[in-house]
């Protein structure tokens, strides 16, 4: 509670204000989306793209909120969830996301406070899932949505994201692909890129017999979105 004590208050302009908020998310489009929601609300962000690199932020830093992604290159946010449940340095606040909506009861169960399915609903829904997780003190009344603009990531962090999981895909073990269909959905449901949804979705519920053409099919997906999408 001393924590809070010692930052400026909030405003309604900036529900967030004087809050730090570590982001552990791998996608940059995602995270880019979560940093602009971040800044319009006033708080202060770090990000960490693994849970190798999240534990180090957090024995580090002190963050007084928590965002984890639930698929990650090394491993799956629900163990981060566990390992800070009993810690001491586990920040007030813990949100999971994902792309997957079922991801909520598992990460309920592994230890988060609240679960945001991607893509977030908005910066005014963003605001009132971490206020209402903070301490009354910290309570402050939230903008109208309508007054809230939309945030638009750079569409230079989604072609990064395509870019990587290309270069990845054609040398792609069974481990490997599996995180890159978690990855590719993330992306796909956070961009509203329907298509590659559905392709994603072929691989992972497919049967092992039509793993190639439908791995062919991704793979012709992500070349067309990197030749129609701007390099600057």
């Amino acid at each position: 509670m001393d924590l809070f004590a010692t930052r400026p208050g909030p405003t309604t302009d900036r529900p967030l204000l004087g809050l730090t908020i570590l982001v552990v998310e791998d996608s940059r489009f995602a995270a880019e989306a979560m940093r602009l929601m971040c800044l319009r609300s006033g708080a202060r962000i770090r990000r960490a793209d693994c849970l190798r690199s999240a534990r180090r932020h957090l024995q580090t830093y002190r963050s007084q909120v928590l965002i984890v992604d639930l698929g990650l290159p090394d491993g799956s946010g629900l163990d981060l969830l566990v390992d800070l449940a009993p810690s001491p340095a586990r920040p007030h606040a813990v949100i999971a996301i994902s792309g997957d909506p079922a991801g909520r009861v598992p990460a309920l169960r592994a230890g988060a406070d609240a679960f945001m399915a991607k893509p977030v609903a908005g910066l005014a829904e963003f605001q009132r899932q971490v206020l209402r997780l903070l301490p009354v003190e910290w309570q402050t009344p939230l903008p109208t949505p309508g007054s809230l603009s939309p945030v638009h990531p750079d569409p230079l962090a989604l072609r990064e994201d395509m870019e990587r999981a290309a270069a990845m895909l054609p040398d792609a073990d069974r481990r490997t692909l599996g995180y890159l269909c978690r990855f590719l959905e993330g992306v796909a449901v956070s961009s509203g890129d329907a298509p590659l949804v559905d392709a994603v979705r072929r691989i992972r519920n497919g049967p092992d017999s039509g793993a190639a053409r439908n791995i062919a099919g991704l793979n012709r997906i992500l070349e067309d979105r990197l030749a129609t999408q701007p390099l600057i």
